[in-house]
């Protein structure tokens, strides 16, 4: 089954905007889901990703549980490690950093996250990961010891992003890290869009209804924010269906 998968094509295919809320099972503290969950049921919100570069044991697959519970919405990992993987979820980015040379993040922790996929039930969607430079270092640069792509480099981020098309990935997502300084340049989303018959995900750096639309107005499939609901909740409101 590739029901959230074929959904997101789906999508596209009808021109409708999707939008991933991120949420940082090592930031999200249970006690505060709730209402969270009530702001977001509410809004345009299409998916609910979790995860994060450092996460306790566990603490994903609690938190999973509780947000099942909160919502209809589909709930997809974003793990940034192999203890982030839990059958309570509906599907998963199986995410390798290929604008990294680090090999654990590009096929290492995916070998090592095979049995646990292999008893789940979950949607495996394999996903080509690309970090672009934002004006500061990120969590993710600093545990996967990789250095993201320079905005300037465009030709570059377009090629890496059509080999990983090539490779076989189903899903292109371009990434400014969590708490960017500046989102990934629409030039470039437009560019790579153009170059890709796959959808591509933008995330990082959106703190504004305007800076999704101009997201999506570049070609976004799928714009993923995080840092903007841990920091003012009160985003939601701009965002009501």
């Amino acid at each position: 089954m590739k029901a959230i998968y074929n959904n997101i094509l789906h999508n596209v295919s009808r021109d409708k905007r999707q939008l991933a809320v991120l949420i940082d099972p090592d930031k999200m503290k249970l006690e505060q889901l709730k209402m969270f969950m009530q702001k977001l049921n509410k809004s345009i919100t299409t998916h609910i990703f979790v995860g994060g570069s450092i996460v306790d044991d566990d603490s994903t697959e609690i938190l999973v549980k509780h947000i099942k519970q909160l919502t209809q919405l589909p709930v997809v990992l974003f793990p940034g490690d192999v203890t982030q993987i839990t059958d309570e979820a509906d599907a998963l980015l199986f995410l390798s950093l290929i604008s990294g040379d680090n090999p654990d993040y590009l096929i290492g922790k995916h070998i090592q996250a095979v049995s646990k996929i292999k008893r789940s039930n979950l949607e495996v969607i394999p996903t080509g990961y690309i970090l672009i430079e934002n004006g500061k270092p990120t969590s993710v640069e600093r545990v996967t010891q990789t250095r993201p792509i320079s905005r300037t480099h465009v030709r570059q981020v377009i090629d890496t992003a059509k080999a990983g098309e090539l490779l076989g990935m189903q899903l292109i997502y371009l990434e400014a890290g969590s708490g960017a300084l500046h989102p990934v340049p629409t030039e470039m989303i437009n560019l790579v869009k153009q170059e890709l018959s796959i959808p591509v995900i933008v995330g990082g750096g959106i703190r504004s209804k305007v800076q999704l639309q101009q997201a999506y107005a570049a070609g976004a499939d799928v714009v993923v924010i995080g840092t903007a609901f841990e920091e003012n909740d009160s985003f939601f409101d701009d965002l009501k269906r």
